[in-house]
């Protein structure tokens, strides 16, 4: 975008970001006119975007508003920040995303059923971060078969063949992280030392 483009963007915005905090507070066009010196017809034409915007005319909204005038000019909009998550079923358990922007991490909530307890390895680029939310976690690993509680977390490198399910007496829901090689939090389930590709 262009720098008139951005300056004209940031201008149009202006108007409902007046309104909003006029809403917000309470306020008549009345009383901020009393207490900006600016008329009413001003006010309102600038809150519909047919004024245009100067420094003039702001500053004293501001002080009025005690804000501080890059909140209302350029600032951006804050969209709702709650993700309402979609089950999917796959092989069997329902995962939640959890995150919705694209990078490199991505969250999810795992619930696993008590029949997913047969192994099956698999390996991949990437690290995993395990928590045990409910019920208990069982983990096969390389040469390991640990089973996780409640509270529990586990972290590994998902090049090593591994599986996660339930121990089969009951269903598990699980908090899951997964990243990149190279993305590590900060516990992890110590791998085979006999494996030359045992992490550091």
């Amino acid at each position: 975008m262009a720098p008139f483009d951005d300056i004209a963007s940031a201008l149009a915005g202006v108007g409902p970001r007046l309104k909003r905090l006029r809403t917000q507070r309470g306020l008549s066009l009345a009383t901020l006119s009393e207490q900006t010196g600016i008329s009413k017809s001003t006010l309102s034409r600038l809150e519909v975007g047919q004024r245009r915007p100067s420094l003039e005319l702001l500053l004293p909204i501001v002080r009025a508003y005690r804000i501080p005038l890059d909140e209302l000019i350029g600032g951006p909009e804050v969209s709702d920040p709650r993700i309402r998550p979609t089950p999917r079923r796959v092989d069997g358990s329902v995962v939640l995303a959890l995150s919705r922007q694209p990078g490199p991490l991505h969250t999810f909530k795992t619930i696993i059923p008590p029949d997913r307890s047969t192994p099956t390895l698999c390996t991949h680029e990437g690290y995993e971060w395990l928590y045990v939310v409910s019920g208990r976690l069982r983990l096969v690993l390389a040469d390991q078969d640990l089973v996780l509680e409640a509270g529990e977390a586990a972290e590994f490198d998902t090049r090593f063949p591994h599986w996660f399910g339930s121990t089969g007496t009951g269903p598990v829901e699980v908090l899951n992280i997964l990243g990149p090689q190279g993305e590590r939090i900060h516990m992890r389930v110590k791998p085979d030392a006999g494996n030359t590709d045992a992490i550091e």
